[in-house]
């Protein structure tokens, strides 16, 4: 979670001015975590502080015109059942604001105006300059601190008929996700293609291997099995964080003797996950994606604790 400046200066490119509400801090439970934030404009909103009683008050207060500090007891004043209470900020955005913001932190005063940073803020934005850590969204001592998003997980998606294009449809809205989405001809891909993912026709995609990032995540999908085989083999001599296959286990079985037979150990060949995806789903396209994407998301979950753990 971080401080999407990519989807604020879109938006601000689109319709002027755009009001950004941010969860600044809670207390009990809440629908969604501090850091969650929605862009809103006269005509319209994108994102989600949760949903219900309390984003619809806030978009209104936002079109209103209201900034700043705002605090909504949900059970009393909104009458939510979730029972906690969030503070919101409301900050108001255009062009020439959105200038300075880089990669990094974002820390301002909520209230009053500008000053120099109290000391806790301060240690923060040091932490952060010498690349120990960036620190999580919070509200300290007056002043809002957010982490400048980035995406913390490279995938690319090899294919773009109809599973690929589901599975684009599924994962895009995902902020922590870097798209880049590979198939042999621009007519391959749909003419609108969300926001964020990155298109790359490539006549022969597998020539593009060598060039994807050792600890880029992978889910191949085309519509050759000949090009399936080839992605896995470069990918295995490549190195990936995570591939995944689609595919029957009839198919699989095939492609793991081809791939051995290719000079690949059986452990190596095993990092390779297929098939990919909940087959009880069924085999509709919709269907599927959603199996893969619950897989995908979970394994950087794991993925992600793990990770924790080990800087523990």
């Amino acid at each position: 979670m971080g401080f999407d400046v990519t989807a604020l200066r879109a938006a601000i490119a689109e319709h002027g001015t755009v009001f950004r509400v941010v969860i600044a801090d809670l207390r009990g439970s809440s629908p969604r975590e501090t850091g969650a934030a929605m862009l809103v404009w006269a005509g319209g909103q994108s994102g989600t502080i949760g949903g219900g009683a309390l984003e619809f008050e806030a978009a209104a207060m936002a079109r209103a015109g209201h900034t700043g500090l705002s605090r909504h007891a949900l059970g009393p004043d909104l009458g939510q059942c979730c029972g906690g209470s969030v503070s919101l900020l409301t900050e108001r955005f255009d062009a020439a604001r959105t200038g300075d913001l880089t990669e990094g932190v974002f820390a301002r005063p909520v209230d009053g105006p500008a000053a120099p940073p109290p000391l806790a803020v301060q240690r923060l934005l040091s932490q952060a300059r010498s690349g120990s850590a960036l620190p999580e969204p919070q509200l300290i001592g007056g002043w809002m601190v957010e982490p400048v998003h980035r995406p913390a997980r490279e995938l690319w998606i090899w294919g773009a008929g109809h599973v690929g294009r589901a599975i684009i449809g599924v994962l895009a809205p995902f902020p922590e996700l870097s798209l880049s989405w590979v198939d042999t001809g621009p007519e391959r891909f749909p003419a609108d293609v969300p926001a964020g993912v990155t298109v790359v026709p490539a006549v022969d995609p597998v020539l593009l291997v060598p060039h994807v990032p050792p600890g880029a995540e992978h889910l191949i999908v085309t519509y050759s099995h000949s090009l399936d085989l080839n992605l896995c083999d470069a990918l295995l001599t490549r190195g990936f964080r995570f591939a995944g296959l689609i595919g029957s286990a009839t198919k699989w079985a095939r492609f793991r003797s081809r791939l051995a037979a290719l000079g690949h150990t059986g452990a190596s060949i095993s990092r390779i996950t297929c098939p990919i995806g909940v087959p009880e789903l069924g085999k509709h396209p919709q269907a599927i994606a959603i199996g893969v994407a619950a897989q995908f998301m979970s394994a950087g979950a794991v993925a992600g604790r793990d990770e924790e753990e080990i800087r523990a």
